[in-house]
């Protein structure tokens, strides 16, 4: 399973994030195409390349082309952007759940609820840019979870459209309960809500030290301050496989422990169908690690559905909790079992339709088995209006070509 992890010595917000992503390896023209598909105007991207206290990052700027007149957006409106755009289903759950994460959190600080909350600064194009584009360079990076580091906070204050406001300001205070932090020694905001909500969303229940991992890439993307030396304000990301040390010997290859899952189960028989597709795409957006439906005939005759979620240990409650609020069900069975996955890898090709990532897998240093991104063959499919099994073909014969 890959993974990514922020190391927010510094804080995060979301232009920190979209620069210590793109410093993993993102190609930034593809990442600017897939970008373009949220169809909101009003905006240039700017990306450099800029050393802060003598490390080279990656520095992220969303040039606002129209003023702010202070009205902001209903949580619908996000909701609405995203219903009509071209994004990935899986970017459109995360950055949605980002969103509604951070009008819960302002909601409950103005008193209101999160369908009459006005964003304001959040609710921005430049927010929208930062919390759409992390969610399109995590599925570019093929991150399947996100981890962070404790996050540091600092005194002080912040002007904001509702006045002064005490740091952490109250709505990343918000978002930060239940999230490890600790004190620092700086004048300033280091955490945006923006860069909370990314990190309470996405790593929810996965912050703290490094995981086990093998790292492939890292990346550090600036932020807009000049803390001074010591303090780099920078946000370091590492992305690699998730190395699962909770293994079991018996039946084992010598030198390949299978990793341990846990197989979460429930029966539903009064369900309806959209539902169920809203929930197997949250599941999957919140880290599960497959999710799968088969149709069940359930007792006193009733025609159901047995819903499976392959989870890692850590997300075990969490994706629990999911299906208890979402389904209704009253129960959720749990179960372990090994799997042995093949060394994983990404790799793109140029077809005579367009760029094409394709996912290689390997066991004991030989490659087993290669597979085109369905994501990309249906854009360039879609772009070109060629069948979707001729690009499918063009892909894997110059990835064999080579």
């Amino acid at each position: 399973m890959k993974i990514a992890y922020l190391d927010c010595f510094s804080g995060a917000s979301g232009d920190m994030t979209l620069g210590a992503l793109l410093a993993c390896g993102a190609d930034e023209a593809a990442f600017r195409q897939a970008l373009a598909n949220l169809n909101v105007p009003g905006y240039n991207l700017h990306v450099r390349r800029r050393k802060v206290e003598g490390i080279m990052a990656t520095d992220v700027d969303v040039e606002l082309l129209e003023v702010d007149q202070g009205h902001g957006r209903h949580l619908s409106d996000i909701e609405a952007i995203y219903r009509a755009s071209g994004l990935s289903p899986r970017v459109r759950e995360q950055a949605l759940a980002i969103f509604t994460r951070l009008a819960e959190a302002e909601a409950k600080v103005h008193g209101t609820t999160r369908e009459e909350i006005h964003f304001h600064e959040v609710g921005a194009v430049d927010a929208i840019v930062d919390i759409t584009g992390t969610c399109i360079l995590l599925e570019m990076l093929g991150v399947d979870a996100v981890y962070a580091a404790p996050v540091p906070v600092a005194r002080g204050f912040v002007d904001c459209q509702h006045g002064r406001m005490p740091l952490p300001a109250p709505a990343t205070m918000e978002l930060l309960l239940g999230v490890p932090t600790y004190p620092v020694e700086i004048r300033g905001e280091l955490v945006t809500p923006t860069g909370a909500a990314i990190i309470a969303t996405l790593a929810q229940g996965r912050v703290g030290e490094m995981p086990a991992m093998t790292p492939l890439a890292a990346g550090y993307g600036s932020g807009k301050k000049d803390f001074g030396a010591p303090f780099p304000n920078l946000l370091r990301a590492v992305v690699g496989e998730a190395r699962n040390l909770q293994t079991s010997a018996a039946g084992a290859d010598a030198g390949r422990s299978p990793t341990t899952v846990a197989v979460l189960e429930t029966n539903l028989d009064d369900v309806p169908g959209e539902t169920l597709g809203y929930v197997q795409e949250r599941l999957l957006a919140s880290g599960a690690l497959d999710v799968f439906a088969v149709s069940a005939q359930m007792k006193k005759n009733r025609p159901g559905t047995l819903l499976t979620v392959l989870a890692a240990p850590e997300d075990v409650r969490r994706l629990s909790d999911l299906l208890f609020a979402e389904t209704g069900t009253f129960g959720v069975r749990r179960t372990w079992a090994e799997r042995e996955v093949l060394d994983r890898a990404w790799e793109t090709v140029e077809t005579p339709f367009g760029s094409v990532r394709v996912k290689t897998g390997s066991r004991d240093g030989k490659e087993v088995t290669a597979a085109p991104e369905y994501e990309d063959c249906r854009e360039v499919a879609g772009r070109h209006g060629v069948a979707l099994r001729d690009v499918y073909r063009a892909a894997l014969a110059e990835r064999y070509r080579r």
